[in-house]
């Protein structure tokens, strides 16, 4: 069973195998959709499948994984079950937040019909063909509707709008009553969680999950449970033994650009900020604007009255530190090259040679870069930053951010 979704997962990227397609049909033979006939609750034969929303959530928990797939996931199921993967419904969706709010305001008591009368009433077929009356629903359109039967509006039992009643449609605005909405999985709840979307609190601190490293240091406090019963089970009496505890010893130095261009990605920097406080233990940070020159700060409100010299973070911090410059690498090129360069102040170096001795000095140095990756190429800096970094510049993405510790871990 399922050999067709199997393949429809994997030709939208769910890294799906034959493990989990054997999980999915184990489930199905033990029953666990199947839930009693509405019409006969005491007959075990007369049993019938569960909801929609069931079966996509059972599918799901056997064949996905890796939360970052729940996106190509959602898609492949529409494809796999309607068959929409040649319509643009995100583009018809994104149409139905320009309805008129009016017209979804309920004047009438909300519809409520029998199964007889649900069962008399126009179905589509297919997911497909009810979008595509969707559509053409919001073209003819001109004014606000109630009680009827075709247009979007509420109270009715056109499969369009809310607080009616129909075994199948689109429900907009209002909220769930019946749950017989067509739109479950086709909703896409998790795009945000896609490889190339830009990244929550979450999924950054998933994604630096893997620089993690541990190892044992100190005294030995801690009980190691199977070795003592390895040891007791051969001597014949209790024997304990004791380790030291699992630490994560990984170092961290982050260096922050602020204000200026970065103004836009502060959102951004704060779930990155936030996700690294909970994921390292020696976790350092400071900022800088624009560029590294011959000093950073702690805090933005006294960056001009407590500065620590750029030197002496070199001299604090070992080699052995992760470093971390996270900024959209834009400015004009003289901050870059130039001696007196900076917006701020007179540098008496230019901003190269301060990256370069930051990269001389640590093992692994990486640049996150939360500006689209398609506009790299416009931007004389960036380019110039990424080839000094030997293309270890990353998009702030899933997968950027993965490929970056990935190349930090090593």
């Amino acid at each position: 069973m399922f050999i067709k979704l199997f393949y429809t997962l994997r030709t939208y990227g769910v890294p799906v195998s034959t493990r989990e397609l054997l999980d999915l049909n184990a489930a199905l033979e033990q029953g666990l959709m199947m839930q009693p006939h509405p019409e006969y609750p005491n007959d075990s034969e007369r049993h019938t499948f569960a909801s929609r929303e069931d079966m996509y959530r059972l599918i799901r928990l056997c064949m996905v994984k890796d939360e970052r797939h729940f996106d190509k996931f959602d898609r492949a199921m529409a494809d796999y079950f309607e068959g929409v993967d040649s319509l643009d419904i995100d583009e018809l969706l994104a149409k139905l937040t320009d309805v008129p709010k009016e017209w979804l305001d309920l004047k009438l008591d909300p519809k409520n019909l029998t199964e007889e009368q649900r069962r008399l009433l126009k179905k589509y077929g297919s997911l497909e063909a009810l979008m595509k009356a969707l559509e053409e629903r919001l073209k003819e359109q001109k004014e606000r509707h109630q009680g009827g039967s075709k247009w979007v509006g509420t109270g009715g039992t056109s499969p369009f709008g809310a607080y009616g009643d129909h075994p199948e449609g689109v429900r907009v605005g209002g909220e769930s009553r019946k749950r017989s909405a067509a739109k479950v999985w086709e909703q896409r709840k998790y795009r945000n969680l896609d490889d190339d979307n830009l990244l929550g609190t979450r999924q950054i601190q998933m994604a630096l999950r893997s620089l993690r490293q541990f190892a044992r240091t100190g005294s030995a406090d801690e009980l190691d449970i199977n070795e003592t019963i390895k040891r007791t089970a051969k001597k014949g009496v209790l024997d304990i033994y004791m380790q030291p505890e699992r630490r994560n010893r990984v170092k961290v130095l982050m260096l922050f650009d602020v204000g200026g261009s970065m103004d836009i990605h502060v959102e951004a920097l704060e779930k990155l900020f936030s996700a690294a406080k909970n994921e390292f233990k020696t976790l350092e940070f400071f900022y800088f604007h624009n560029c590294l020159y011959d000093y950073v700060w702690k805090d933005n409100n006294r960056r001009h009255s407590a500065p620590m010299p750029t030197f002496e973070l070199l001299n604090k911090y070992g080699r052995e530190y992760r470093v971390i410059f996270v900024g959209d690498a834009s400015m004009s090129p003289y901050e870059l090259f130039s001696v007196g360069g900076s917006v701020e102040y007179m540098n008496n170096e230019a901003g190269v040679v301060w990256l370069k001795r930051v990269l001389d000095h640590f093992d692994k140095v990486a640049w996150l870069n939360p500006e689209t990756p398609a506009y790299w190429q416009y931007t004389q800096t960036i380019i110039e930053i990424k080839k000094l970094f030997n293309d270890k510049m990353y998009p702030m993405t899933l997968q950027g951010v993965e490929k970056m510790t990935a190349h930090l871990a090593r």
